[in-house]
């Protein structure tokens, strides 16, 4: 349960000095920068630094550049761009001359593309008129006829009848759709706005042919001559597109690189601060990269690094890195869900990972569905590199472990009868999960499982706050030795009784055990105001404390209950699971053969997809309401160091 050791750092040096100071932190790439004005109490001769981004108008134009032209946009690594020996004025020239030579190279090939596309739409329109000899110089010629070219639906078509007396309305049709035919109406000057308004009640939608003087089919071809030698002319600037990237596309990788480390490196100095002609940076890096970031500074005469221990820092809120070993860093995810823990609390991912696993084993235990699990968690994270996908993988190896255990294997409950009769000398399966009497046994156990889990976070609970000094939540609160000596008095003395028969319970065992500790409990806010001798202990009103507090330990009361009892489902999906599987074999013997086989397939997909989702969701629920809320406030802030790449590398010993 371990939180990576930080330290608070502070940066001091002269003005000329920022940039270099600042690239340093981000080359680092272990430096986490905070604001500076927060550390101090009088900033009154302080001004915050707002400096605007001089790279990232560059960084941005020629990032639009490379995607513009489909070319991919590449990080380098660190020796490669370290390796580019352009001052700030070079980077920002050779982003105006590559930006300007791509986009000109582009702007021939998006203009090929809108004369194809223009085309392509000409040749559509004509096309419904190449099936017809018409000249169209003559047509066009004409000075006392209007020419309307377009399509009329079909419904329409057959109306046309009803206009015999105008003898101006005749559609002459040229093709035909499955809706529409497409043709050509002539009519006098005088008469056009009559024949428009009666073509236009019938729906008929104009087509604009392009004024050509030629036949429609001589005008389709020479649409398409047009059109190839567009196509020859995207060819072309592809090739001259090609080559100017062959040969730009290593300095324009670098150049985009630097730009993009600059860019991100300037950013720190928004946390900085200035007073006359100094600046003082602050921030966290972890402990054990102190000593490597110190060196990192030494180069610059000005500048000098102080550090602090994070535990110092306590009211600046340390950021937080987990450090986990590698069974339990999976389940990182999880935690991180809820919230980080503070920097002085306990990092609950180890015991969510090893309750999270036995539980999930325990509700769905069968060996060859486990292993299903298993199988899917290992290609959820080896092709997606989904977080989930690991944590299947632990808990898909329980499920078979239990499911073992109650001779499970894809539902068929007796398939490992012999393993248990030949090697072990057992008459069968040690557990028969359907058996009345077993039922019980597995609702009991999942109880008995949940108050030993209760019991361990009260534990952790009462050992992270005596560390963390908060001794009303440690000793009085209901997380804390009264609450776990109230709990379990009642679980193990009516408990007892009621199940077991024990004879303990008396006026002093209630008295000492059960009634002292709920009022320390009552009264927790006033006796750890005097442990921690807070001058505030006594409460404003005590009517108002009392109602209020009253309340308070009726909810405590009812959250003991609801959440030892929310344990049954442990059991109740033990049970769910067999039901389940009982319902596919009954569906599956209705048929023979390979029907059979289907139904038996098709229901253990269907279980292992339905049931593995519900277990994962429910025992995330007792996770977090029930056990590690117990002890964990999850009010952490992440530690996230300046990067420029994903995984940078450690600043080198020395």
């Amino acid at each position: 349960m371990a939180v990576r050791k930080i330290k608070a750092v502070n940066i001091i040096g002269r003005m000329s000095d920022l940039e270099q100071a600042t690239e340093a932190c981000g080359r680092s790439g272990v430096f986490h920068p905070d604001n500076a004005l927060s550390f101090y109490s009088d900033t009154s001769h302080f001004t915050p630094i707002s400096d605007d981004n001089p790279y990232a108008e560059p960084l941005q134009r020629i990032s639009e550049t490379i995607r513009a032209a489909r070319k991919p946009l590449r990080l380098l690594g660190r020796e490669k761009t370290c390796a580019l020996r352009m001052e700030d004025r070079e980077l920002f020239g050779y982003v105006d001359r590559f930006s300007a030579a791509l986009s000109e190279l582009q702007a021939e090939r998006v203009r090929a593309q809108q004369e194809i596309q223009k085309d392509t739409q000409e040749l559509e329109k004509i096309s419904h008129f190449t099936e017809q000899d018409l000249d169209l110089e003559a047509i066009l010629a004409c000075k006392l006829i209007k020419v309307r070219f377009g399509a009329l639906p079909k419904e329409s078509y057959d109306k046309l009848n009803l206009y015999d007396e105008n003898p101006y309305v005749v559609f002459f049709p040229c093709s035909r759709s499955a809706t529409h035919y497409y043709g050509v109406y002539f009519a006098p000057i005088e008469q056009v706005s009559e024949v428009d308004r009666i073509f236009s009640s019938l729906y008929f939608e104009r087509i604009r042919i392009p004024n050509l003087a030629k036949t429609p089919q001589a005008a389709a071809e020479e649409l398409r001559a047009q059109r190839a030698r567009e196509i020859e002319a995207i060819k072309a600037a592809d090739q001259k597109i090609a080559a100017f990237w062959e040969k730009e596309k290593e300095t324009a990788w670098a150049v985009y690189s630097r730009l993009l480390e600059k860019s991100t490196y300037f950013g720190i100095r928004r946390y900085a601060a200035c007073y006359n002609d100094n600046f003082i940076l602050t921030g966290w890096v972890p402990a054990d990269e102190a000593d490597a970031f110190a060196k990192e500074m030494e180069p610059l005469q000005t500048v000098e690094c102080t550090f602090d221990r994070a535990e110092n820092e306590m009211m600046h809120s340390p950021p937080v890195q987990l450090k986990n070993r590698k069974p339990f860093r999976p389940f990182e995810f999880f935690v991180d869900m809820y919230g980080l823990p503070s920097y002085d609390e306990i990092d609950p991912t180890p015991f969510v990972a090893v309750t999270y696993i036995v539980l999930f084993g325990i509700m769905f235990a069968d060996l060859g569905q486990g292993l299903l699990v298993s199988l899917v968690g290992a290609l959820m994270w080896k092709l997606r590199k989904m977080p989930l996908g690991r944590i299947l993988i632990p808990c898909g190896v329980s499920s078979a472990l239990f499911g073992t255990l109650f001779g499970s294997v894809f539902g068929f409950e007796h398939a490992l009868d012999p393993l248990f009769t030949q090697v072990f000398g057992l008459p069968g399966k040690p557990i028969e999960v359907m058996e009345p009497e077993m039922t019980n046994v597995i609702i009991y156990a999942a109880v008995g499982i949940g108050l030993a889990l209760v019991v361990v976070a009260m534990l952790i609970n009462i050992y992270s706050s005596l560390r963390r000094k908060h001794y009303e939540n440690a000793l009085f609160g209901p997380n804390g030795v009264a609450g776990l000596v109230f709990y379990c008095a009642v679980v193990v003395g009516f408990g007892g009784q009621l199940f077991l028969g024990w004879q303990i319970i008396s006026v002093p065992y209630v008295v000492c055990l059960v009634a002292v500790p709920l009022l320390l409990v009552f009264f927790r806010e006033v006796l750890g105001g005097l442990v921690e001798r807070r001058p505030n202990w006594k409460p404003e009103s005590w009517g108002e404390f009392l109602v209020q507090n009253f309340f308070e330990v009726f909810e405590y009361l009812l959250s003991y209950a609801s959440n030892t009892m929310s344990f049954l489902r442990v059991g109740a999906f033990v049970l769910v699971h067999a039901g389940m599987m009982m319902v596919v074999f009954t569906l599956a013997d209705m048929g023979s053969g390979l029907a059979y086989v289907l139904v038996v397939v098709i229901g253990n997909v269907f279980v292992t997809a339905l049931e593995g989702l519900l277990v994962g969701i429910q025992v995330l629920r007792l996770e977090f309401y029930e056990m590690f809320s117990r002890f964990f406030d999850g009010e952490g802030r992440p530690f996230r160091p300046v990067t420029v790449r994903q995984e940078e590398e450690p600043l080198p010993a020395r």
